[in-house]
């Protein structure tokens, strides 16, 4: 065999592993299903098809508001959950030869839309609860 077909073969090799493993977890969690479906007993009565809701009878119409700003909270973490995952292999790079002065100018660039984006925030009254 030539070397690129040999490089071909153990490249699509790991991924043969990786769709195997696919299928596995695909399969298991069908037989789990499965399994849940045969072995469950099946009564329905007319208390199991009423909406449940904390133990108490519903009562009204189901439709509720939901104040906005919950969800604006959510994906300021959101966002700030994804930066902090974005610095830690950063300050791997950094402490790597060669790479510290442009991965500063490229972090401090990132960080500098973050800025705006929390500046725009707080100037909008986003941040503020009442």
């Amino acid at each position: 065999m030539s070397q690129p077909t040999v490089l071909a073969s153990e490249y699509f090799q790991s991924y043969s592993v990786v769709g195997l493993l696919a299928v596995v977890g695909v399969l298991f969690v069908a037989v789990a299903f499965g399994a849940g479906r045969l072995l469950r007993p099946v009564v329905p009565t007319p208390e199991k098809m009423l909406t449940y809701e904390c133990g108490v009878d519903p009562v009204g119409e189901g439709w509720a508001h939901t104040q906005v700003r919950y969800y604006v909270y959510a994906f300021l973490y959101v966002i700030f959950a994804v930066d902090s995952v974005f610095l830690f292999p950063w300050a791997t790079v950094f402490a790597a030869p060669g790479y510290g002065a442009t991965t500063l100018v490229e972090m401090f660039v990132f960080l500098g839309f973050l800025a705006v984006g929390l500046l725009y925030a707080w100037k909008k009254g986003v941040l503020e609860w009442t």
